[in-house]
């Protein structure tokens, strides 16, 4: 279906034909016509199915066609983190092109006293949409500077991750101070039991939109490693020998463990950056301004970078380690092969982790390339699941190593154009 087949706003449709965007994702396709019709959607998709767009287009156009007051906040839009929030107020930006009446305000935390002053003034004069995450909208709440009594869009994006996070009652919070008559929209990547309890707190008789994992695309060239645990940094260096060492991103699920590869990877004189909840936000922010700009050339990570974060020109994902649930693999390797690109996948699967990899290949419905280890790395691991009496014979380890345990921007053209 095309957008143009949608019951959408022209301003809109105008910002969609600068933007080159033609045909509706299937989240869009499906709850774009309820959100029009004012419906509560409960709505499960990954990151990367265009669910952004899925809900700001019909909110916008809704807003531009009139009957709402300008006076006040008409849409609150919840996102988990600064950059997310971010990200969602470029889309904004771009969609809105041509909506002149229509305002927005971005509401993150880790800004300086001036953004405070200006989001303050903002919220005063009555932004149309604010964009916000949690805790620095509570803050602006419990000091009086916000007035949810006439708001008539709820959004949370990615409300799986807030819970997780610890913004439960911080969402009910907020929610206990809007109108009745508010829609609400919810988008998970996950349901379990606690988004469940939340949509049945939360939603009214809501349309339940469900799209099933989506497989990675079919230009990302997935290759694996068979490796114990000692030899994945000398397997890191042989890779980064072989070239690649432009536009890499390094996914590991434990914090600690991207703070050591981080400083193997300085030792080797690699030009990297670490990204994990141990830094600020002002780190994160100079993190990912070096990474993006090309001022650092590898990125480790844990999966804070996984979802969400909009960089079109990866080249490389490397899987320090296997993620245990499928959909977090297919997040990370994700990141690459994006806006017509190709890229590559490396994952490196260690023998305790044999069996979460076997999973995603059953998901993937193919067997992943297992390349050989270098000669000087030794012998690999079996490809098979290690039983409880099994065990590491010394020959396989390394010599004198221990084991270890195992959206896009505004329109470039300005003007309206026929369709």
């Amino acid at each position: 279906m095309t957008f143009e087949e949608l019951d959408l706003n022209d301003n809109v449709l105008d910002a969609l034909y600068d933007m080159h965007f033609e045909q509706c994702t299937p989240i869009q396709e499906a709850c774009i016509p309820q959100i029009l019709r004012r419906k509560d959607i409960l709505g499960v998709a990954q990151t990367g199915t265009g669910k952004t767009a899925a809900y700001l287009l019909p909110i916008l156009s809704l807003l531009d066609d009139g009957g709402f007051p300008h006076d006040a906040i008409n849409a609150v839009i919840m996102s988990p983190t600064r950059e997310l929030a971010q990200q969602i107020d470029q889309a904004m930006q771009g969609f809105g092109y041509y909506l002149s009446t229509v305002s927005s305000l971005a509401i993150y935390g880790g800004n300086d006293g001036n953004r405070y002053d200006q989001e303050l003034k903002s919220l005063r004069l009555g932004a149309d949409i604010i964009i916000a995450t949690p805790g620095r909208f509570i803050s602006h709440m419990n000091i009086g500077n916000v007035d949810l009594s006439r708001v008539s869009f709820f959004v949370l994006d990615e409300a799986d991750r807030m819970l997780d996070m610890g913004f439960s009652e911080d969402i009910l919070a907020i929610a206990k101070h809007l109108p009745p008559t508010c829609q609400t929209i919810m988008f998970s990547a996950t349901m379990p039991p606690k988004i469940e309890q939340l949509a049945k707190t939360l939603l009214k008789h809501p349309i339940e939109i469900k799209l099933a994992v989506s497989k990675p695309a079919e230009k990302i060239a997935q290759q694996a490693y068979l490796c114990y645990e000692p030899q994945k940094l000398p397997l890191l260096q042989h890779i980064f020998q072989e070239g690649h060492l432009q536009r890499v991103i390094i996914f590991s699920g434990k914090k600690q463990k991207v703070k050591e590869i981080h400083r193997a990877l300085l030792r080797m004189k690699v030009n990297s950056g670490e990204m994990h909840s141990d830094l600020s936000q002002e780190e994160r922010d100079e993190v990912m301004f070096r990474f993006k700009s090309g001022a650092t050339d590898v990125l480790v990570a844990t999966d804070i970078l996984s979802r969400g974060i909009d960089i079109d020109d990866i080249a490389l994902v490397i899987n320090y380690d296997v993620p245990h649930d499928v959909e977090d693999y297919v997040h990370r390797i994700g990141r690459t092969a994006r806006a017509e690109r190709d890229g590559r996948a490396i994952t490196l699967i260690s023998d305790q982790d044999v069996y979460y990899f076997l999973q995603i290949e059953k998901f993937l419905e193919k067997t992943i390339d297992k390349l050989p280890l270098p000669d000087s790395l030794g012998t690999a691991p079996p490809y098979a699941i290690p039983t409880k009496t099994s065990h590491r014979p010394s020959s396989h380890r390394p010599a004198g190593k221990r084991g270890k345990g195992g959206g896009r921007g505004k329109p470039s053209a300005p003007g309206r154009h026929k369709r």
